[in-house]
């Protein structure tokens, strides 16, 4: 395990991410993630599985200050008002008094920035997160965000995987001192695990190519990457990275990939990306 640290957070990595995720299998997932050594789950309002991520941390055993929970705030709920019992309601259905880190899950061209971004600090100074952040950023509005910030924001989290070149939000997060957690890091396997760069390095380290992706993840500074899978048995494969280290010629030929520029997650209501 490795903790990422970033302006206050530390952050492990890597996490659980639990997007589709529903009822007694999440559940399920998460009390056993955690049983095999994860100590960073990720959820969201919009996933409708809050109570479920909830029951999971409690049949694992694990005590409270050792899980970092992050959870996150819908894009039609960001007016200040609505992103406060957004905060509430996800902390009643999580069964916890507090997460570690909530996000503005997608930007909302019809709120302004600045407004979201004050009421996250509120639902922080009022002790319901201890960190806050935002998600599918582009670096224009995480530079808005940033400067409205009374707090540090700690994150930006993102789509990024191989196959995307998230270069300029990746600098941007660095230089702010913020961590940039990756979702879909994995991609969706497939033609990603069938190239050369990644299945000869698989080859050569005798890990599987899942494992091969999620260590050049995390050899990067500050990068926290949350894959989800529906496998208990993939959670411990996800974890296993830390016994083994990609070459300097490795992590550039897998970040050659990167100029396929092949997005999983874009929407109507998405923002202009870099």
């Amino acid at each position: 395990m490795k903790v990422v640290e970033a302006n206050g957070a530390r952050i492990p990595a890597p996490g659980m991410g639990t997007w589709t995720l529903r009822g007694r299998q999440c559940s399920s997932l998460v009390a056993h993630a955690l049983g095999v050594g994860y100590r960073h789950v990720d959820t969201a309002a919009a996933y409708e599985n809050e109570e479920a991520v909830g029951e999971g941390l409690r049949a694992s055993g694990v005590p409270r200050d050792e899980v970092f929970v992050t959870t996150k705030v819908w894009w039609t709920e960001l007016e200040p008002a609505r992103l406060e019992k957004s905060a509430e309601a996800s902390l009643r259905r999580l069964g916890l008094d507090h997460v570690d880190l909530l996000l503005i899950h997608w930007p909302n061209p019809q709120v302004p920035v600045a407004s979201s971004i004050a009421a996250l600090n509120k639902v922080r100074a009022r002790g319901l997160a201890r960190n806050i952040g935002v998600s599918n950023f582009p670096t224009a509005l995480l530079a808005e965000a940033i400067a409205a910030s009374e707090a540090p924001l700690a994150v930006n989290q993102v789509e990024s995987h191989p196959y995307l070149d998230q270069a300029k939000v990746y600098a941007a997060c660095r230089k702010a001192g913020m961590a940039m957690v990756a979702y879909c890091p994995i991609f969706r396997g497939g033609s990603l695990f069938a190239e050369a760069a990644v299945a000869d390095a698989a080859r050569r380290h005798g890990r599987t190519p899942a494992q091969v992706v999620l260590r050049w993840h995390v050899q990067q500074d500050g990068v926290v990457p949350i894959p989800r899978t529906t496998r208990a048995e993939r959670l411990e494969e996800n974890l296993a990275i830390f016994d083994f280290a990609l070459s300097d010629e490795e992590m550039r030929a897998i970040s050659s990939l990167t100029g396929a520029n092949d997005r999983l997650c874009d929407f109507g209501f998405s923002p202009r990306w870099d």
